[in-house]
């Protein structure tokens, strides 16, 4: 879906590897690149959580967030002929790098962003400063398929489908479509929490079902650990945070399995899939205290 260009003087479109990508910068100090999830998802959803992060989270200092969308997605659309895999993905912010002369990144990653970030320090391990990883999509691919399984369980609870029934019963699609497209919504993302009535709260976004069947498709049957245990041995990874929610039917065991592969723990919320709405304060508190400042 092709959504509208910059809006105010803090987003820019940015020209790529033959592309161009919508970015917004907010804040100011040390930037961090934030990574947004999907595949073929936009930044929005992240919003207005992640921007907390830009003012320190009400503590000292302050750093500057850059969100792009990521090719195939929200504002950054490509023609159907332009490859979306995650190679294309690790190149874009490879350039983005470039474009804004930063030596070293720190990194910013949520759900599929993370792993973004993850293939990103291992094709140009000397450019990544720090990451932080939030809800990580899996190292493995064995360990996405059990996420299938467990969200796909969640989505067939008797009361998804009750709620849908009085939803499409209730006229709302007539008489108040925004609120309609609101209601629809959350329910198609109830499964990622903890307490599905949160998802309400949630800054709807669509994905690009074509960026986003190429990234996993590109990825095939994949495996990272080893080649994380080759490209950081013991001791040589970037300085890592993870933060997961102990209730999201992502595995926390894979985050938990790549955190050790990183030499850090594991932060658990009691959370899903999306700490930044459930548990704001504490999500803000701990990458607050973990990103570069000013």
């Amino acid at each position: 879906m092709s959504r509208p260009g910059p809006t105010n003087p803090t987003d820019q479109m940015v020209d790529v590897n033959g592309i161009r990508l919508y970015t917004r910068c907010v804040g100011g100090g040390p930037l961090v690149v934030v990574l947004h999830g999907g595949p073929g998802a936009h930044h929005d959803y992240l919003l207005p959580q992640y921007d907390r992060l830009a003012g320190g989270g009400g503590s000292r200092g302050a750093r500057a967030l850059l969100y792009y969308d990521q090719r195939g997605g929200g504002r950054s659309p490509v023609t159907r002929d332009t490859p979306v895999g995650w190679r294309e993905h690790v190149a874009d912010l490879e350039a983005l790098r470039r474009h804004r002369a930063i030596d070293r990144l720190a990194l910013l990653g949520y759900s599929w962003g993370a792993l973004l970030a993850v293939l990103y320090a291992l094709e140009h391990p000397a450019r990544v400063e720090r990451l932080a990883l939030v809800c990580p999509a899996p190292a493995t691919a064995r360990w996405r398929r059990e996420f299938e399984r467990r969200f796909a369980a969640r989505m067939a609870e008797p009361w998804i489908a009750r709620a849908r029934r009085e939803l499409a019963a209730s006229g709302l699609r007539e008489s108040d479509p925004e609120k309609y497209r609101r209601l629809a919504f959350a329910l198609s993302v109830a499964p990622y929490f903890r307490d599905p009535s949160r998802a309400r709260e949630m800054t709807p976004f669509r994905v690009t079902a074509r960026t986003q069947e190429a990234v996993w498709e590109s990825l095939g049957d994949y495996d990272l650990r080893e080649r994380i245990r080759n490209t950081f041995p013991k001791g040589r990874a970037p300085r890592t945070v993870v933060v997961a929610g102990i209730y999201d039917p992502m595995p926390i065991e894979s985050a938990r399995e790549l955190a050790a592969s990183l030499d850090t723990g594991v932060v658990e919320l009691a959370t899903g899939h999306a700490p930044h709405v459930e548990a704001t304060e504490d999500f803000v508190r701990v990458l607050d205290s973990f990103l570069p400042r000013g």
